[in-house]
């Protein structure tokens, strides 16, 4: 018998006999209509679960982790506002139904069952997964079970108070809105959420303020492995800079006293709380579950014995506010509501082509001012003394720190974040004299963590800002890939394009870097990269070139919400020559703020017959390689991609126009580089001969042979040369 039967049939048992928990009836803020209000989101959030698991073993609904057991989180719900953002813990059906009643539009067991049933009507996710969510109701979509949406929490909180100072143009939050971020106890011991809490508590630290409130669901499980009790406790109750609360989950009132502290504590302290809620599991941790496989039947008929519905009509019936026939019709209307709602769900229409599951990857556009910022400022006076040499050559690293000044005078959402971008002006001085140009509030300095660095630019886009993070080295990502994959890039999809977090992010990134750092500061590996759907990657490899596309990335983020990744080559920021020294012929002038280059568009440069298909470093090796090639009668034409996602195929082929042969120079490995998709690329689409130089399957090692392993002037040349005698 399914343990949702069981104990639906002892709810209703126990109700009848009067076999009710004791209780301690208290007195607080709670009045008895929204305790009824709330004992009736329980209720239905109970019901949607049973449905659920119904819908699902006949073969109509997918893949469930029900909320039973954590409908004290109804109560939560009941303590904060509506236009309290919520990033919700996936056991939080009951906070999703009571803030459905806060918010009269709303039709939670509607909506939640085309969720559950994946029906393209589905009004969160277009019917891509069962998940949380409404755009209604301020519940961005949740699929992650590891905690990875807490970092974002803590970016959504700090945007806040940032916003009051420096309102976006797409600002979302009120000036004393709070954020609620809720998760599980066996998520708590996470590096996602360490990291976090630990940011959080970095933050306030320094006075920062922070309107932030966790809430930890501690039912003592996760999956099969028990948490230790009093660990939850014991690790956070005494963390600097944050205020601890503690509740019975399964008192309706005692969550609703705490909570309304907690959130006061937040809302009128500007400081972060982490509130421990004691919960209990039930039916095990998903649909598919079977929990007595790894636990003792005593276990889990405990936590059965505690149901939270009993200890919510034990109270209720304790302080004469409802009867027990009133609390088995609440109790029976849910299920009915929840049967009659399921049969017609199933029948809806769901997706079936690709076209339709891909249509939200990509967010839709929006309306935006021209700029935005402070107009009248003199932009002599934004430079200072860089303004006397903006009419002169100048190296990468010098042009993109001026298109990032030109940019943030126009766009007061423009918002910098990253590890020493700020005083130090960025490893590579790429950012330097911006926090003096625009403030700490624009240029923000974080701690060493790269996804808190993410998750800050991910929070602050969901407040309207344009965020520009920096991760100051390609390796450095994948410490925090999954802010982009599973949390930046999904939000669009998982929403239906109703959340979208658009983003800048800038790294500094590459190989070719003399005498510094091995593999870890030299990263030639895009492939984490190139796999995510719905980003934007952008390579350039001159100076004035940056500029214009950083302007485009910008835009993009802006305008059409996108999820932006610049990938700034090491090697070539302060490059000034190309044959010989002194030539500066790899310094451009500072090009009009004006001009910028559109997404897709390549580059060349050349009309030879023999094309070379490259990027970043490669374009700077191959134009020195094609001069040597001149040399021995070989005329060359280079095709700089430029932007390497989505691979702008159609300017790609309209470049090789009258090409004779191709060759590809990837400075990335061979295995996931991006010569494997330009090698498909022209097998199927053109009938040129061509070949490739990769780099080796190899990490970059420090010293005199750090540039073995990856194309070089002179293997170019043999490269070329070889394919253009083939027969």
């Amino acid at each position: 018998m399914d343990r949702a039967d069981v104990v639906d049939k002892a709810f209703r048992t126990r109700l009848a006999a009067g076999d009710l928990p004791e209780i301690q009836v208290t007195n607080g803020p709670l009045n008895p209509e929204d305790a009824v209000a709330i004992f009736r989101a329980q209720c239905l959030s109970r019901n949607l679960d049973r449905r659920s698991r119904k819908m699902q073993s006949e073969g109509q609904g997918f893949y469930t982790i029900g909320s039973s057991g954590h409908e004290g989180m109804a109560a939560i719900a009941s303590a904060l506002r509506p236009d309290d953002i919520a990033f919700l813990h996936y056991r939080d059906g009951a906070f999703q139904t009571m803030r459905s009643s806060q918010v009269p539009s709303v039709t939670p067991a509607w909506d939640m069952l085309l969720s559950f049933s994946t029906a393209k009507e589905d009004p969160i996710s277009g019917g891509r997964h069962k998940v949380l969510g409404s755009r209604a109701l301020n519940i961005p979509p949740q699929t992650s079970t590891i905690a990875s949406h807490l970092p974002k929490a803590v970016g959504a909180a700090y945007s806040v108070p940032l916003a009051k100072r420096m309102s976006p143009e797409h600002r979302v939050l009120n000036d004393d809105s709070i954020v609620m971020c809720s998760f599980g106890d066996a998520s708590a011991n996470h590096s996602t959420a360490q990291g976090a809490i630990n940011s959080a508590c970095w933050t306030s630290f320094q006075s920062v303020p922070l309107p932030l409130l966790f809430v930890c669901e501690d039912n003592g499980i996760g999956i099969s492995t028990q948490t230790p009790k009093g660990w939850i406790a014991a690790n956070f109750e005494a963390k600097p800079g944050l205020k601890y609360f503690h509740a019975n989950g399964l008192d309706i009132y005692d969550t609703y006293r705490v909570a309304r502290e907690a959130a006061d504590f937040v809302r009128y302290r500007k400081k972060p709380a982490f509130l421990h809620l004691s919960l209990v599991r039930l039916y095990g941790h998903a649909g598919s579950d079977m929990q007595q496989t790894y636990l003792k039947k005593f276990i889990f008929e405990k936590w059965e014995d505690d149901d939270p519905l009993i200890h919510s009509a034990a109270l209720l019936l304790g302080k004469d506010i409802l009867t027990q026939r009133q609390i088995l019709r609440i109790y029976q209307n849910a299920e009915d509501q929840c049967l009659r709602i399921a049969k017609e769900v199933v029948n809806r229409p769901r997706l079936t082509k690709a076209s339709e599951v891909m249509a939200a990857i990509v967010p839709p556009a929006r309306d935006c001012q021209a700029t935005n910022g402070p107009s009248d400022v003199d932009r002599s006076n934004i430079f200072g003394s860089d303004y006397k040499q903006i009419d002169k050559q100048q190296p990468m690293s010098r042009l993109l720190n001026w298109a990032l000044t030109d940019l943030m005078q126009q766009h007061q959402e423009v918002v910098m974040m990253g590890e020493d971008v700020g005083h130090k002006g960025g490893v590579y001085g790429v950012t330097q004299k911006l926090s003096d140009r625009f403030g700490p509030d624009r240029v923000i300095d974080t701690l060493l963590d790269e996804q808190s660095v993410l998750g800050l630019a991910i929070g602050l886009a969901h407040n309207g800002f344009i965020p520009m993070p920096e991760i100051q080295f390609l390796a450095y990502l994948h410490n925090a890939e999954d802010q982009l994959r599973g949390e930046a890039a999904t939000l669009s999809f998982f929403s239906n394009g109703q959340f979208t977090n658009p983003m800048v992010l800038r790294i500094a990134g590459l190989g070719y870097q003399k005498g510094f750092g091995g593999h870890f500061h030299n990263d030639n590996s895009l492939a984490v990269l190139r796999d995510i759907p719905g980003i934007v990657i952008a390579c350039p490899s001159r100076g004035d070139e940056a500029a214009m596309m950083l302007r485009e990335c910008v835009r993009l983020a802006r305008e059409e919400q996108r999820v932006v990744v610049v990938i700034e080559p090491i090697a070539l920021y302060h490059v000034r020559d190309l044959l010989e020294d002194k030539d500066n012929k790899w310094t451009s002038v500072y090009p009009s703020p004006d001009r910028s280059i559109p997404l897709g568009e390549v580059g060349v440069d050349g009309t030879g017959p023999l094309a070379i298909l490259t990027y970043g470093n490669g374009r700077y090796l191959s134009t020195q390689a094609a001069v040597d090639l001149k040399a021995q009668g070989i005329e060359c034409r280079i095709i700089d991609l430029r932007w390497l996602a989505p691979l702008p195929v159609g300017n790609i082929l309209s470049a090789l126009d009258g090409a004779k042969k191709v060759l590809i120079v990837d400075e990335c490995r061979g295995t996931g580089g991006q010569s494997e998709a330009l090698m498909a690329l022209l097998s199927e689409r053109t009938d040129l001969p061509h070949s490739r130089i990769a780099a080796e399957d190899s990490f970059i090692p420090t010293g005199p042979s750090y540039a073995s392993t990856m194309p070089s002037r002179l293997s170019i040349t043999e490269a070329a040369k070889k394919l253009w005698e083939q027969k």
